[in-house]
C-alpha cells in the first residue's frame, strides 16, 4: 500500500506502529510541516542465502590480482580505488 498519512505527534507510539506494520507509510508533522517519516522495515536477511552469496564473491575473485600493486603500500598512500 503506498498511503501517506500526516499526523501530529500527539498519536500514540503504538497506534503509529500498527498503522506501518499495515502497510501505511505515516509522516510526523510539529506545527503543520513533515520532520518525519516511519515506515516499515524490510524483512531480515536469510543467514543462508547471504553465505552463499559471499561464497560466490570469493569464488568470481580467485585469481583477480592488483597487477603487481601492494595493498599495505595503496593504503599506507591513502588510495580508495
Amino acid at each position: 500500500m503506498d498511503d501517506k498519512h500526516r499526523i501530529e505527534p500527539d498519536e500514540s507510539l503504538d497506534a503509529l506502529l500498527d498503522r506501518v506494520e499495515r502497510g501505511e507509510v505515516v509522516v510526523i508533522a510539529r506545527d503543520g510541516k513533515p520532520v518525519a517519516r516511519l515506515v516499515a522495515s524490510p524483512p531480515p536477511r536469510d543467514r543462508e542465502e547471504a553465505m552463499q552469496a559471499v561464497k560466490r564473491i570469493r569464488e568470481m575473485s580467485k585469481g583477480v590480482t592488483l597487477g603487481g600493486l601492494d595493498i599495505v603500500e595503496m593504503i599506507r598512500e591513502g588510495r580508495k580505488y
